[in-house]
């Protein structure tokens, strides 16, 4: 049976005294062996954690507590073991990086859609759907007729919108994203470049798949978690993807079968890309992880296989320095 909550939460709010709370927060959430990343701004706090019934319970008991963390928004699933292997707590600008200043979801929001609507909305042939997440994770599941807007990251976003999209012609605007949070700063941005009818779902994906019945639902596939579960599907349900430890990408079963996966080592995306010094770093990894499962435990070297955000964090830094090279 399911005994580890995973909770996804989030909430913005204008928060000064963020910084002073960090320490504080970390310390419980390593009290009650809670596990996962936290990020506080000056705007809110985002992220996801996971624990005991009990200590999720406290964990919200805590924020109310501390306003003005007393109206965090969350999103429950179940999994059988930890899917994380470290607590964190990250102070950051913002709490879901968009890169454009003064968009405050606070001020300006779309309209939010409820689960059991959705659909109805999104069926209207007036509506413009758009998935607001990143290319990797649009490509393992979206809802039928959406639109991709091949983003690498969040930052892109601003410049689909710019690019791409007309207020004069696109009339009614429909988005959506994992739990909710990206939609209430893509909606925001939409309204103050002048977009009158914006719609978000309300929960985002993982709250769609959890109310909506799968001979209902007019999601494709399954939708990518930054935890170890990879993917779930209706119901919340562990998926079928698991990550390349080399680069990252989430792999499915089939994916698995191509002549260039190599557990540990590399995929299809990235086999002509690892270098040997990389490739004799992998092998080691792969050896340690190999050894650790066969005594029941969880390998957590420098080059832990989960630590999925740490990663991709620095791609995307490495992505933002040849920008501004080339500009």
């Amino acid at each position: 049976m399911a005994n580890i909550v995973v909770s996804a939460l989030y909430q913005f709010v204008r928060f000064e005294e963020c910084e002073a709370l960090r320490q504080p927060l970390l310390e419980f959430l390593n009290e009650q062996d809670i596990r996962g990343t936290l990020i506080l701004a000056k705007e809110g706090i985002n992220g996801t954690v996971s624990g005991s019934r009990e200590a999720i319970d406290a964990l919200y008991a805590w924020f109310k507590e501390h306003p003005p963390l007393d109206q965090v928004s969350s999103k429950e699933s179940f999994f059988d073991e930890q899917p994380f292997y470290r607590t964190k707590v990250k102070l950051k600008r913002e709490i879901v990086t968009m890169g454009v200043e003064g968009i405050d979801p606070l001020k300006t929001v779309g309209t939010y859609v409820k689960p059991n609507e959705w659909n109805e909305l999104i069926s209207d042939p007036e509506v413009l759907l758009v998935d607001t997440r990143n290319d990797y994770e649009v490509d393992i599941g979206t809802f039928k007729g959406a639109i991709n807007p091949h983003t690498d990251t969040f930052r892109d976003f601003p410049n689909y919108v710019k690019e791409q999209l007309d207020p004069s012609k696109h009339k009614k605007v429909a988005m959506f994203c994992t739990g909710g949070i990206r939609c209430e700063k893509s909606t925001a941005f939409l309204r103050e470049q002048g977009f009158d009818e914006v719609y978000h779902l309300e929960g985002g994906i993982l709250k769609y798949l959890e109310e909506v019945p799968a001979d209902n639902s007019m999601w494709d596939g399954e939708c990518f978690v930054f935890d170890n579960r990879v993917s779930v599907g209706h119901g919340l349900e562990p998926g079928d993807y698991q990550l390349c430890h080399a680069c990252r990408m989430p792999l499915s079963a089939e994916d698995r079968q191509n002549e260039h996966f190599q557990e540990g080592l590399s995929c299809h995306h990235c086999y002509d890309k690892v270098t040997d010094k990389q490739r004799k770093r992998f092998q080691e990894r792969q050896h340690q992880l190999e050894l650790a499962k066969a005594r029941g435990e969880h390998h957590l070297g420098k080059d832990a296989v989960h630590d999925f955000e740490q990663r991709r964090q620095k791609k995307k830094a490495i992505r933002e320095a040849q920008r501004k090279a080339n500009q």
